[in-house]
């Protein structure tokens, strides 16, 4: 387990406003608006994740060129994209657990809003689609 010094620097407040739910999904975000505060909400409460999920965001990141900061606590791109990965939904025929690492990793950028990054991991995926 990797340990996580406080929840977000930033971003978890603005993200959680109804306008950061609108710019989630101007961004092309399918998840729906209570999976996306309740997405949030976790995340702003993760205290530990674990090594598997840190490693899978941190080379999704490098081979995108996405930077993450893991060292002295996990970077907030990394925490979300933990949350999502871990959500599960049995009863629900499409949910964001049914999709593949890169495009979680996606949702998390559009999530926090970070459309630059956001573009460099759909160039760097052409194969797959993120909309």
């Amino acid at each position: 387990m990797v340990l996580i010094e406080a929840p977000f620097r930033y971003g978890v407040a603005n993200a959680l406003m109804k306008t950061g739910f609108d710019r989630y999904q101007e961004l092309g975000g399918i998840i729906n608006e209570g999976d996306y505060e309740k997405a949030l909400r976790r995340a702003g409460k993760i205290t530990s994740l674990n090594t598997c999920l840190v490693t899978q965001a941190e080379m999704i990141a490098r081979f995108t060129g996405v930077p993450l900061d893991n060292k002295n606590r996990l970077d907030e791109i990394t925490v979300l994209y933990g949350v999502l990965r871990t959500d599960t939904n049995p009863g629900v025929k499409h949910h964001h657990s049914q999709m593949s690492d890169q495009r979680l990793f996606a949702e998390a950028l559009r999530m926090l809003d970070h459309p630059e990054l956001l573009e460099q991991v759909i160039a760097a995926y052409p194969n797959i689609n993120f909309i």
